[in-house]
């Protein structure tokens, strides 16, 4: 896509809005809740241009099954666990969202958000690595990666 710098792609269709709110689902034993709201002018630098959009922008609180919190990025300001929407596909009821990974970008890839009706998502997430060499990641982060790996998880709005 080639886009003049400081382009402004803007949700005209409102595309994004189903989706905000609060969704929870159960995984493996660990309860996922997902807090989806709307930015609009999110910034996107790349090599060639910045540009702005209109995105989900994706939170998440995981717990285990004793309710011990396992990871919550309601709170992260960073680019490591940001998952962020980049694309959607209307004729799909889908959103496509992008997932920086967790520490030295362990687990990078894409989740795909299917609005079911308006009350559900279908969650897909989609690893591109889950390798990492030493070298790359000196000291001993946590390379754990807590989204859900699954196809067709359902959320359901709360």
């Amino acid at each position: 896509m080639d886009l003049p710098n400081n382009a402004y792609l803007k949700d005209l269709n409102n595309e994004l809005n189903p989706y905000i709110g609060t969704y929870t689902a159960n995984f493996e034993g660990n309860q996922i809740t997902l807090y989806i709201t709307k930015k609009e002018k999110k910034l996107e630098k790349s090599s060639k241009v910045n540009y702005y959009m209109d995105a989900l922008i994706v939170k998440y609180l995981i717990k285990n099954n004793s309710g011990t919190i396992l990871q919550d990025t309601r709170n992260n300001n960073t680019e490591i666990n940001s998952l962020y929407s980049i694309g959607t596909k209307p004729q799909f009821n889908q959103v496509v969202l992008s997932y920086y990974g967790t520490n030295c970008g362990v687990g990078w890839g894409k989740v795909n958000l299917k609005k079911i009706n308006s009350t559900q998502l279908s969650w897909d997430y989609r690893p591109n690595s889950r390798v990492i060499d030493k070298a790359r990641c000196p000291g001993n982060p946590d390379l754990t990666v807590y989204i859900p790996e699954s196809q067709n998880l359902i959320f359901t709005k709360q």
